[in-house]
């Protein structure tokens, strides 16, 4: 990173300081604070005058939308009545609900730079943010502005208009389109995959709902993580072209370039040896940061905050030399390198090139963050030493903790402050989220490619570690080993690597886990040496959330409306003080009530498998007659082997064979039916691509339902589907639709889970172990509402090393079950095609336990079936009773929970 760039300061969101905003402008930002009076004589009176009469206005009803859409389908996308098809209604729309967000974003931003409070920055990697359309339409109100006296005070005269989606729906259906078919014009955001990104994005989300000044930044990838196909039960990953057509929700801010630097060596003057004093590196390889922003609405409030996204851009992207001489590959071959870092999400480390890739991916992103931070800072002309007191930066994971070393970089080579003073800027700036407890998953980079590609934060890291260990021996004088395990730098046998977890811990002023078991577990296991050293102050838990607006209101519509109706609550509050679901406890004996929620997942389930006949070349493979009566079993999230997809297919497999078994033993459909009912296993998520086993799970859960479902002996009773490219649109069909959801991960191996929390809020139950939120969940909802089975986290290391000594004999059914795979009932033209799945558990110590569990989990889905099957008045008062207690998990309480106990901010309100 180098020193803020001329174009820089064109940068329009923030003028330097209140007096600087003409008097005109505050009053088209609709903020003229008391206590500014003087107008900016710079700007002539007839401009002035000029730019007040024709100030830009957000529509306020119907017929105003309808203008503004036809505004931007004739002269933005230059199209007419004549050849406006629905992609062209959904960016036409989408411009235009843009249009108001960007108003609201420019007070937003105004308010926030004149009152200048503290804000958040929050760096994470992934934004799973999925489709924007029908998010902003229920984030935003159409309501009048309001109408101002001649100093510039509100008088008050704001008129609520209906809902606003019921508003666009309609003016839409006035101009030919359908808002159904307009929203399925837009694809999911490809900034993300799994639940750190959607975390992430509920956060942006609640942030701007609680008027907390804050920005996310992350990187704008474009293609993706990648596309998931399913191709003879293999996952393919293929090109995510999910910037084929554009993307309507972001503002392209070409004015904002940051040089980034890479490679090359560090120049100091030989009177100045010291690593601590300052220092210029000097880079081999420079790119571009050119910043895309996109407006994240709060609901209830004209509150929008700010997702900054980095796209990489080569300094000199043709070499006209090159292509003159007839070297038409190397003469794009600038472009194509800098291009390459925001391409994918996740580069596969697997190989050299790769891990560089990655490296250099989080360098460039926190790079051109801080400096975005730092220039912001400094136009407030503040102290370096007020930094902390104005700033503060989470780390979403360990992705990001480059921005702390680069920080310290900043400080003392740019502004030349000394080294300690800057360190305690640092560490008083900087807080962690961890979100694992697993060692193998907590990242490491290799020495020699770190300082390869950064050799000044190499030194700084160095450095870092040298003052850190210095203070652990001061009050552990004696404890070498200590001083081993503690240290950033991790002295292997093959090669010394910096663990970047620790280098967070220590450049951070708080830690915190994501739920309450994992926060205890982090301190206890992983990170025990740092507790030891910095005490369990530092360490602190802040259980995950997710947003009702998307996840219920959204995701769920019908559900909402009824919950809406049965509190009596017409304006959905509830939607914001979530405790008020408690209400609905006092129903869970209505009849009428009871009916009401059937039937919404009765229509949810229908909606489902109008999606898996799509997806299944038309072919219906779930019996409509009997939809009601069928359970539908759903585990949707990333495929790995903690997770445990592997032991859900084992225990559908378990449920085929004893089916067939009763079946050959003369029984009856119908006593088979009775034994075991009705039920379709749905699975769906993404293996990473270099991660073999868990793209052979894939492969076993398709080559089972090719089995299944083909079986005519077992009618109906029994299907397997995988939902490919799972994403979050597909989620708000498939979680809504859920009987029962699994949470089966080891114990002890998953941090928090969020999609728990999701299939709760919308009336599922969950099957699950004792881990992560589940623990919380079954605090809030009451253990009677889940049914939890397996060994606990405290038993697992024990277990694992029984393993290691002992033969240990397999679950007869599941070794009858292993059976079958390895003979190759489920490959046929391969039979030991799932031979590593088989071996892992039999031979190779079965790590994630699956055989310690397997016996519970089939006697828990056995508790399953008899209460769906046999007591489904039972089942409903389970499904209402969860929603009424699920309120603590939004992320709302969560981001309150930063504010007060790590961040320090207070929200500002109009």
């Amino acid at each position: 990173m180098v020193s803020t760039s001329t174009a820089n300061d064109m940068i329009t969101e923030e003028p330097s300081s209140p007096r600087q905003i003409p008097r005109l402008t505050r009053r088209l930002t609709g903020f003229l604070p008391n206590e500014i009076k003087s107008i900016d004589t710079m700007i002539p009176l007839k401009s002035r005058a000029l730019w007040n009469k024709h100030q830009v206005k957000k529509f306020t009803d119907g017929e105003d939308f309808q203008d503004r859409f036809i505004d931007h389908v004739e002269t933005t996308l230059a199209r007419s009545l004549y050849n406006c098809d629905d992609l062209a209604a959904y960016e036409a729309t989408s411009m235009s609900i843009r249009d108001n967000l960007i108003i609201d974003w420019n007070k937003t931003q105004q308010k926030f730079t004149t009152r200048d409070p503290k804000r958040v920055y929050y760096l994470s990697l992934e934004f799973l943010m999925g489709r924007a359309l029908d998010n902003a339409l229920i984030n935003m109100d159409i309501k009048d502005e309001e109408t101002k006296d001649s100093t510039g005070d509100s008088n008050n005269t704001e008129k609520p208009k209906e809902d606003s989606r019921k508003v666009i729906s309609g003016a839409l259906d006035e101009l030919g389109f359908k808002l159904e078919d307009v929203l399925e014009q837009e694809p999911d955001a490809g900034l993300g995959n799994g639940g750190l990104g959607r975390l992430a994005a509920c956060f942006v989300d609640s942030m701007a709902t609680e008027n907390i000044p804050a920005w996310g930044y992350g990187l704008r990838y474009q293609y993706g993580i990648f596309a998931q196909k399913i191709i003879d039960g293999y996952q393919v990953e293929t090109p995510d072209y999910w910037l084929n057509f554009g993307n309507a929700w972001e503002i392209e801010r070409n004015e904002v370039q940051i040089p980034v630097t890479f490679y090359g060596y560090v120049d100091r003057p030989e009177s100045k040896s010291s690593t601590l004093e300052p220092a210029q590196w000097i880079g081999s390889e420079r790119v571009l940061a050119v910043a895309y922003d996109f407006p994240v609405p709060g609901f209830k409030t004209n509150n929008v905050n700010n997702l900054r996204l980095w796209q990489a851009r080569p300094t000199t992207e043709f070499d006209f030399a090159k292509f003159n001489s007839g070297d038409y590959k190397n003469s794009v071959a600038q472009q194509q390198r800098a291009e390459s870092i925001t391409a994918c999400l996740y580069p596969n480390d697997n190989f050299e090139q790769g891990k560089e890739l990655r490296l250099k991916q989080q360098y460039f992103w926190c790079a051109a963050s801080l400096h975005d931070i730092v220039r912001r800072f400094k136009k407030s002309k503040r102290p370096w030493s007020e930094f902390p007191d104005q700033i503060a930066i989470q780390l979403n994971d360990t992705h990001p903790t480059l921005a702390i070393v680069e920080l310290q970089r900043v400080l003392v080579d740019s502004e030349k402050l000394d080294w300690h003073e800057a360190w305690d800027i640092v560490t008083h700036t900087f807080s962690y989220t961890n979100h694992t407890v697993m060692q193998e998953a907590l990242e490491k980079w290799p020495i020699s490619l770190f300082g390869h590609l950064l050799p000044r934060h190499l030194e700084i890291i160095y450095d870092i570690n040298w003052f850190f260990l210095k203070d652990v021996a001061k009050k552990f004088p004696k404890d070498m080993d200590l001083l081993s395990r503690i240290s950033i730098i991790e002295e292997s046998n093959s090669e010394r690597q910096i663990r970047m977890a620790f280098l967070a811990i220590v450049g951070s002023h708080k830690v915190n886990g994501v739920a309450e078991l994992h926060s205890e577990l982090i301190k206890t296991t992983i990170f025990a040496d740092f507790v030891k050293f910095y005490g369990p102050s530092k360490f602190v838990n802040v259980t995950n959330g997710i947003t009702p607006r998307r996840w219920l209101k959204q995701a769920n519509p019908k559900l909402a409306a009824l919950i809406s109706k049965t509190l009596n609550d017409p304006n959905e509050d509830y939607l914001l003080n979530m405790a008020n679901l408690t209400e609905l406890s006092k129903f869970v004996d209505n009849k009428d009530f009871q009916k009401e929620w059937d039937e919404v997942k009765l229509h949810n389930k229908i909606r489902l498998a109008d999606l898996i006949k799509k997806l299944n070349d038309g072919v219906d493979i779930i019996d409509r007659e009997h939809i009601n009566e069928t359970l539908f079993d759903i585990q949707v999230k990333r495929i790995h082997e903690y997770k445990r997809q592997q032991m859900n297919i084992f225990g559908v497999i378990y449920r085929y064979l004893a089916m067939k078994t009763m079946l050959e033993n003369g029984a009856a459909i119908e006593e088979v039916a009775k034994k075991f009912p009705r039920k379709v296993s749905i699975f769906g998520g993404k293996s990473a691509p270099g991660y073999y086993m868990a793209k052979l799970i894939i492969k076993l859960i398709n080559s089972v339902a090719e089995v299944v479902n083909n079986d005519p002996e077992i009618e109906d009773l029994l299907k397997v589907f995988f939902i490919p490219e799972y994403n979050v649109s597909k989620a708000e069909i498939i979680i809504p639709a859920s009987d029962l959801s699994e949470h089966i991960s080891t114990a002890g191996t998953e941090a928090s889970g969020t999609s728990n929390m999701k299939f709760v809020m919308n009336g599922g139950l969950i099957i699950g172990t004792v881990d992560g939120a589940n623990v919380e969940i079954t605090r809030e909802i009451g253990e009677d509402n889940i049914f939890l089975f397996g060994n606990l986290s405290e038993n697992v290391e024990e277990l694992r090393y029984n393993h290691q000594v002992h033969t240990q004999d397999l679950p007869a059914d599941l070794e009858k079950v292993l059976e079958y795979v390895a003979n190759g009932t489920f490959s046929p033209e391969n039979p030991n095609e799932f031979k590593p799945l088989v071996d892992g558990i039999k031979h190779h110590g079965d790590y994630y336990l699956v055989s310690d569990d397997f016996d519970s989990y089939i006697a828990t889905q056995e508790l399953v079936d008899q209460v769906f099957h046999e007591n489904k008045d039972e089942w409903l008062k389970k499904s209402i009773l969860s929603v009424a207690n699920i309120g603590f998990f939004s992320s709302d309480r969560c981001i309150e929970e930063y504010a007060d106990t790590i961040w320090n901010v207070e929200p500002v309100k109009n």
